[in-house]
């Protein structure tokens, strides 16, 4: 047993190490592209068809202002296409059904689509569109969305070939600063709207569409063989196909699509858990391909290397976990067992990917957040870290599931229209007051880790003391975040 638990460990570890110099990697890449003069946009005179299309479900309090922002597009009025593609189950519907009305009377070329099941959810909605959308070019935005009216002028201008397949924009953040939780999500969020698909771009690796904030060339989602709905993130795993038969995509980070973030935990977690498997679950589908089959596109070795720890990202989660539930029985085999003292003097090269990560965040605050960066960076990464492995028990039974071949329908993270801490969303139909097993679980590994605390004192062997105490906050307020909701529901 003790054998099997070191090996255990050693793999978790050597994973969690390989993932962040893949992230210094991203990182050097993006530092590299800073330095670098963007291509020039195309000029347009004639404007091309565009449909806009909404994937809408039971989104009574977000829809509104939604359509708002889409119908405020300066866009040529008889180039623009809006397809509501609303599969809503409640008032939602009418909500809808009204506003529309009133922008076709203004001579909107808005449209309310309506399917007689959910069959595919998102993605089968936004097949569903595209058999009869118009449009040479096909914007998608999720139901918490707020696109400047300039989106799509700043946008089509970057299809400068034949082959640009997509043009993704950054997430913003309409309510960052409503509380800690929301303020640790963007912190998240834009490392990977900077770095990630920034340094990705660079290197010439595959990036992806986000699932929102991007436009399409229609031709090219049909080309990739279309949406489908065999996995939870059907943007990631239509922009690997994509980019697979040769397509190209653009990411602009200089384009910001404001959103509005999740502001509970029960929702944040609702959101990580289909990110994750569905990772995991394009991870199964596609890691094959990466790693013998042709790609119609120049493709090195580190590129596809890349590539696999980026559809194998969510199962860091997993790696972390393990190394967290074997380190504390690890202190006790240290103990007995001295000749395995060099695995704790090797894990001092772990150390190299703490920092790895750690200047992996802070270029990207540097980036985004100039004006405050030292002190936004010392007080958000230490706390993201913690909530990070706090959550990893619920995002590794995702991946898991996504690994395993497990499927679950695609569960909708609950929207509020709620920007500021003063708007009470205790009313909200969509949050149910229901405590959930895993929040049990949750208290029970804190527990678990002050437990691991303690053994390191009794021990004398202090090496893991910061390691457990940081899970033991993580999981404690996952835990304490989660009750609260349902406190309050």
């Amino acid at each position: 047993m003790e054998i099997i638990i070191v090996i255990g460990y050693i793999l978790s570890l050597l994973f969690i190490f390989m993932f962040s110099l893949g992230q210094l990697h991203l990182t050097w890449h993006y530092l590299r592209s800073l330095r670098e003069k963007p291509l020039t946009p195309k000029k347009i005179t004639d404007w091309p068809k565009v449909t806009v299309q909404l994937p809408i479900y039971n989104e009574r309090y977000v829809v509104n202002r939604l359509i708002d922002a889409i119908c405020a597009f300066d866009y040529p009025v008889d180039r623009l296409e809006i397809q509501v593609l609303d599969d809503s189950t409640d008032e939602t519907v009418d909500i809808i059904a009204e506003k529309v009305k009133a922008y076709q009377a203004q001579g909107i070329n808005i449209q309310h689509v309506r399917r007689s099941d959910r069959s595919g959810y998102k993605a089968g909605a936004l097949a569903y569109g595209l058999t009869i959308a118009q449009g040479e070019y096909i914007a998608i935005f999720d139901a918490d969305f707020l696109p400047a009216p300039d989106f799509l002028k700043r946008t089509l201008p970057h299809f400068t070939h034949d082959q640009v397949g997509v043009v993704q924009t950054r997430w913003g953040h309409i309510n960052q600063d409503y509380s800690l939780l929301t303020r640790l999500q963007a912190f998240g969020l834009d490392g990977h709207f900077t770095i990630e698909q920034g340094g990705r771009k660079h290197a010439g690796s595959f990036i992806n569409f986000n699932g929102t904030g991007g436009v399409w060339r229609k031709d090219c989602i049909q080309d990739a063989g279309g949406w489908s709905d065999d996995t939870l993130t059907e943007d990631l795993d239509l922009s690997y196909r994509a980019q697979a038969k040769g397509w190209d995509f653009v990411y602009l980070e200089d384009v910001e699509a404001p959103a509005e973030l999740p502001i509970l935990m029960p929702a944040i977690k609702s959101q990580q858990f289909r990110w994750n498997k569905g990772a995991a679950e394009c991870a199964r589908k596609h890691a094959s391909r990466l790693a013998y089959r042709p790609i119609a596109r120049p493709f090195r070795w580190f590129n596809r290397l890349h590539a696999f720890f980026h559809l194998f990202n969510s199962s860091v989660f997993l790696s972390l976990l393990m190394a967290a539930l074997l380190s504390v029985p690890m202190l006790f085999i240290k103990d007995a067992n001295p000749q395995y003292q060099w695995i704790f003097n090797l894990g001092g090269i772990f150390i190299i990917g703490f920092f790895s990560i750690g200047l992996f965040y802070w270029i990207s605050t540097r980036r985004l957040h100039s004006q405050q960066s030292w002190r936004y960076y010392l007080v958000h990464y230490p706390l993201f870290l913690i909530i990070t492995m706090g959550l990893s028990l619920h995002n590794a039974i995702a991946v898991a599931e996504g690994l395993l071949g497990f499927k679950s329908p695609f569960l909708r993270t609950p929207k509020f229209n709620v920007t500021n801490a003063k708007e009470k969303w205790s009313n909200n139909a969509y949050i149910k007051g229901k405590l959930s097993p895993m929040v049990l679980l949750e208290a029970g590994l804190a527990a678990y880790f002050v437990y691991g605390i303690y053994t390191g004192i009794q021990l004398g062997d202090f090496g893991l003391i910061l390691f457990h105490g940081m899970l033991a906050m993580g999981f404690a307020a996952v835990a304490y975040y989660s009750f609260r909701q349902v406190k309050h529901a």
